[in-house]
């Protein structure tokens, strides 16, 4: 279960500030996590405390991680550091789209579009040259630019276009965007006030998918051996695991349903039962205990640990069998 209220954010982020502090090798991503964790819990100096350290260890994405330090420094009260830590970004002209979608979306939040805009645009100018494929990353850059100039009234143009054209939702990018709608919050015709439901779904899914977590959504998978050997250990984890089949079935099933349901950026890590003793040892728990299954996944997943799933049709499965994934476990169904 993901963490809902202010203490369990908090929780979660100790347990991920412990587990950086026992793997080093992997701190950037965790205290990242924990971060995050610590913002959603409205413990923002803590947050910023987190940027900083991690900051002062020459990190592999400096740029990502000062821009996240600016929206969060905003948000509580130090808009002339976050100001300059977004110009400083600008100025390095990072190659990755990740900072750039951050603090052009920080402008955003605080009314800065005409500055939102120009950082959407500088970014898409540099990342994106003629002829360059879109990834799903630089055409979040442009849904966003799309974005903040309909509400700054402006007329579409090329990579508007653009945007229009890759966005797959049930409602255009336009009525998406359309700065008209929040009049309609206040209508009393049912109609008008079902559709903009609708409309604000729709939104609420391109948003989680764009602010999805830095690690998958991860299911553990425990090779045929492994699996074996952890039952052998740990027998009361058999009602877990009935059969060696059953549990890639399971796994399958699991990631389908969560794909049905509008979950993204979803994987497969693999477990090993010395790994599996040794994070049970370092939070403190019986590896019998069911329970630690699923934190130990969320926590290999963000040790960067995961495959992502589905494979692609010419990938052998995930499950380690050889065959193709059509062949195997992706089957014939498709992937709702």
């Amino acid at each position: 279960m993901r963490p809902d209220t202010p203490a369990e954010h908090i929780a979660e982020a100790e347990r991920l500030i412990r587990t950086a502090t026992r793997y080093p090798e992997d701190q950037e991503p965790l205290l990242l996590q924990a971060a995050a964790h610590l913002e959603l819990a409205d413990e923002r100096e803590r947050a910023s405390a987190l940027y900083d350290r991690l900051l002062a260890s020459d990190p592999d994405d400096p740029h990502l991680i000062k821009a996240l330090q600016a929206s969060n420094l905003w948000e509580y009260g130090h808009e002339a550091e976050a100001r300059a830590l977004i110009q400083g970004i600008r100025a390095a002209a990072p190659a990755d789209p990740a900072p750039w979608e951050v603090i052009a979306e920080t402008l955003e939040n605080h009314d800065e579009l005409t500055a939102s805009e120009e950082c959407f645009t500088q970014a898409a100018t540099l990342l994106i040259p003629e002829n360059t494929p879109l990834t799903r990353a630089t055409t979040a850059l442009l849904t966003g630019r799309h974005r903040v100039r309909r509400l700054l009234g402006r007329p579409h143009d090329e990579w508007d276009m653009v945007a229009d054209t890759r966005h797959i939702g049930p409602i255009p990018l336009d009525e998406l965007h359309d700065p008209k709608r929040i009049w309609a919050l206040g209508s009393d015709d049912p109609a008008e006030l079902r559709a903009e439901i609708a409309r604000l779904r729709a939104e609420l899914g391109d948003r989680r998918a764009a602010l999805s977590r830095p690690f998958p959504v991860a299911i553990l998978h425990w090779p045929q051996r492994e699996l074996a050997e952890l039952l052998t250990s740990y027998p009361t984890l058999a009602a877990e695991y009935p059969s060696h089949a059953q549990h890639l079935e399971s796994i399958e099933a699991s990631l389908r349903a969560l794909a049905g349901s509008g979950t993204t950026n979803l994987g497969i890590v693999t477990a090993s039962v010395p790994s599996y003793e040794a994070f049970a040892a370092s939070e403190k728990t019986s590896p019998a205990s069911p329970s630690l299954l699923a934190e130990y996944a969320t926590t290999l997943a963000a040790r960067g640990k995961a495959t992502p799933w589905p494979p692609s049709a010419a990938s052998p499965c995930w499950c380690g069998s050889g065959k193709p994934y059509p062949e195997c476990h992706g089957g014939d169904t498709p992937i709702v």
